[in-house]
């Protein structure tokens, strides 16, 4: 643990400028290993599989619920959207139409908001999930129209492969994506969750206000 606390140091000292928000992805880690983490000082939790998540979560004081944020930031099916509406503070990865309106179905019979991001991927990336980038304007403008859902932001994971130079480009075209709608919507859209371990310095650059660390943090 001792070795988290410094990365988790380290890293901090390196994204003052920017001040964004460091999502801990605790998909490998149990509820016991998340307090010790809350207990470091991290507040945003990261998770991949819905029931996982719950089960772990659902397993921690209730004061440590109460005062930490969980990020679903995994690919959400369909058949788990029940599952996950009210109990993750922000859906990072919204790809689809057809689930921001089942999202915003449930938040309905659940009598909630339920805050998302629109997953672009404009590397194009086959095995990725995301809105193209010349279709996420006719989708942001059916999705701002679901009156329990209220849409934050973009959620953007680069290639593994990509160089500096295309991590630039690809981060890039994300901030101007989204303030072309900020523009062209009238609506503030505050979070832009874009980098990783590998890339997350070069995303804060480009205009990430939250950056997704797993492997950086927790090796």
């Amino acid at each position: 643990m001792d070795k988290v606390f410094e990365n988790y140091e380290k890293i901090k000292a390196q994204i003052v400028p920017y001040n964004p928000t460091i999502v801990a992805v605790t998909k490998y880690f149990d509820e016991n290993q998340i307090i010790k983490y809350y207990e470091m000082g991290f507040r945003d939790f990261g998770e991949n599989r819905v029931k996982d998540a719950l089960k772990k979560i659902d397993k921690l004081p209730e004061k440590i619920r109460k005062d930490s944020h969980f990020h679903l930031i995994g690919h959400l099916q369909t058949n788990k959207v029940k599952l996950a509406v009210g109990n993750f503070d922000l859906i990072h990865s919204v790809d689809s139409v057809k689930l921001a309106k089942e999202i915003n179905e449930e938040a309905k019979r659940k009598g909630i908001i339920q805050k998302i991001l629109l997953q672009v991927n404009n590397a194009r990336e086959d095995q990725k999930s995301g809105f193209s980038p010349e279709e996420i304007k006719t989708a942001f403008k059916e999705i701002i129209k679901y009156g329990a859902i209220r849409v934050c932001g973009l959620m953007n994971m680069a290639p593994i492969d990509a160089t500096d130079e295309e991590l630039h480009h690809l981060f890039g075209n994300i901030k101007q994506i989204n303030d072309v709608l900020q523009s062209e919507f009238g609506v503030e859209l505050k979070q832009i969750s874009m980098g990783m371990s590998r890339d997350f310095k070069i995303a804060l650059e480009e205009g990430a206000t939250m950056i997704r660390l797993g492997r950086i943090l927790f090796e």
